[in-house]
């Protein structure tokens, strides 16, 4: 990385000062706003017993009281706040029943939309998707720094042993181009500035999710002093909650700059093309079932001596891993599911046996055998050996450029899927399902599923199907599934994800103050917006007014 000046890293400090105290004044305000009004919600509760509403605003009248005290308690208070008080308002608009799962589509995706427009080396490690995350933190952590940003360098030593570089997989002049406004990129440092150095450009490891104030007090001071710094392994190495002008950042990097080389990006839309050919829609799974996975993740998957000495020889590369409890992990929740498995969740939940499967997926341990249960469920499936086996053969070797064929028609789904909450997994929930349009991104509640799978022969299959929809209510990727600052932000973009304003077609004011109401309050489905009168949003309206 090239040397820049500090002046950024000051001025940040400043103004996220500044911001910290104006939050701070509106948390206070907020806080003895929603006390007013929960001092009426109260009263009017005590002519009858103690309700479901009455609990719900003793949480929130306690919540303000304390964050008069903890700042930080009060910025949750209005996701609290929805996610207590909407079952009240659905009511008044007719919609107190509990509606059942669109599995094809999210429907309150349409009050959201993506937002995130506003010389270091970097040596990123791992697969395809943990070198993603590693770049598009390399380019911020550039920004942090104020310093130029040298094209990082691809690790060609980990478990993959793919030795392809950024300019195989990346399209790098697009990369530069899109990134100009906010970092300076290179593709490599000039000779006649390498030639200059008195030392070789010193190299360092940084622990895993640091902050920036660790890089600018202990990076940034070796930058100045030695000119080019190479920093290695950078998988994780930048902190999960960091501002959001720098979380917008990460959204432009992995969103819009990280586009996939032309003979990668054809191939894939060609292999999209054959099974919109075929469908109107279609499923990608995600299937993590190689025998690495398996063995890393210390689970027990029923194939006796030869699976367990099997998995056993794989599992001794790693040395540091723990003796662990494949039946204590399963009750965890931390086993990935089996094909099987994926398959019967698919159709507790409502997925025919007519429905196309795209799977994407590695060399799965036990191979057809393995994989022959989920293809008796659903008999449509498809994987990309399958749509181009003579197109797939000069990919064959790179297990990063295939794994990229995968991602870009599981991008173009309608649904996704995954057995197991990894890397690839993450990434496209907050791309494809979150950031671009909030299409269904089914996480398997796991830890609930076990027990049942485990239970599945002692109950019909009206109740297994019954018990996989009530599990999986949170885990089919709705927008206000998650609070902001939980989770993996790559997963989870919060601050690149912002509300539409609404309003009904036959709405003829310019109240903006009805659109904000209605995108916070309703998440019900379309056809009920279509059906209500604006009776209805008057009525909503004036009971707001009355709890006010």
């Amino acid at each position: 990385m090239g040397g820049g000046g500090r002046g950024c890293g000051c001025g940040c400090g400043e103004m996220g000062i500044a911001k910290a105290w104006r939050y701070s004044t509106f948390s206070a305000k907020l806080a003895l706003e929603q006390q007013h009004q929960l001092k009426h919600v109260c009263w009017r509760s005590q002519k009858r017993p103690i309700s479901w509403s009455f609990l719900c605003g003793l949480m929130l009248f306690i919540l303000g009281l304390i964050s008069l005290f903890t700042g930080h308690v009060a910025s949750d208070l209005e996701w609290y706040s929805q996610r207590l008080v909407k079952p009240s308002l659905y009511s008044k608009l007719g919609g107190g029943r509990r509606a059942s799962i669109n599995i094809w589509k999210s429907e309150s995706s349409k009050f959201y939309h993506g937002c995130s427009k506003k010389g270091h080396h970097f040596a990123p490690s791992g697969g395809l998707n943990q070198q993603r995350t590693g770049i598009t933190d390399a380019v911020v952590v550039a920004r942090i720094l104020n310093a130029t940003l040298v094209v990082p360098e691809l690790d060609h030593n980990s478990f993959w042993k793919d030795d392809s570089d950024f300019v195989n997989i990346f399209d790098v002049d697009w990369f530069i181009s899109v990134l100009a406004k906010d970092v300076t990129i290179i593709k490599r440092v000039p000779d006649k500035f390498m030639r200059s150095m008195e030392k070789p450009p010193y190299t360092m490891r940084v622990p895993r999710k640091s902050t920036p104030e660790y890089y600018l007090d202990q990076v940034l001071p070796i930058l100045l002093r030695r000119h080019v710094v190479q920093l290695t392994k950078f998988d994780y190495r930048l902190a999960n909650n960091i501002d959001d002008e720098l979380q917008k950042l990460r959204c432009r990097v992995n969103y819009h700059a990280l586009r996939f080389t032309k003979p990668i990006q054809e191939l894939g839309q060609k292999l999209v093309m054959r099974m919109r050919n075929m469908t109107n829609r279609y499923i990608a799974v995600h299937l993590r079932f190689e025998p690495d996975m398996l063995a890393f993740s210390g689970c027990y998957y029923g194939g006796g001596e030869k699976e367990r000495y099997e998995l056993g020889e794989i599992r001794k590369r790693w040395a540091t891993l723990p003796d662990l409890s494949p039946e204590g992990e399963r009750k965890r929740g931390k086993c990935p599911l089996t094909p099987y498995e994926v398959g019967l969740m698919l159709r507790a939940l409502g997925f025919g046996n007519e429905t196309y499967l795209y799977v994407a997926s590695g060399e799965i341990y036990g191979g057809e055998e393995t994989l022959r249960p989920l293809r008796e469920l659903f008999p449509n499936f498809y994987t990309k050996e399958m749509l181009a086996s003579e197109e797939l053969k000069s990919f064959l070797p790179y297990s990063s450029r295939l794994a990229a064929i995968d991602y870009i028609v599981s991008d173009e789904s309608d649904v996704f899927i995954t057995n197991n909450n990894g890397n690839m997994a993450k990434i496209l929930a907050g791309r494809s399902m979150r950031y671009m349009g909030h299409k269904r991104t089914i996480r398997p509640n796991a830890k609930k599923l076990s027990a049942l799978f485990m239970a599945r022969s002692k109950m019909d299959w009206d109740t297994f199907s019954r018990k996989v929809r009530t599990y999986q209510r949170g885990f089919m990727g709705d927008p206000d599934e998650m609070r902001p600052g939980r989770g993996e932000f790559h997963e989870f973009p919060y601050s690149c994800v912002c509300k539409k304003r609404f309003k009904f077609p036959y709405d003829e004011s310019n109240d903006d103050e009805q659109g904000t109401l209605v995108s916070r309050a309703y998440t019900g489905s379309e056809s009920e917006w279509e059906n209500r009168s604006p009776n209805g949003l008057q009525s909503l309206k004036e009971s707001r007014e009355d709890d006010q």
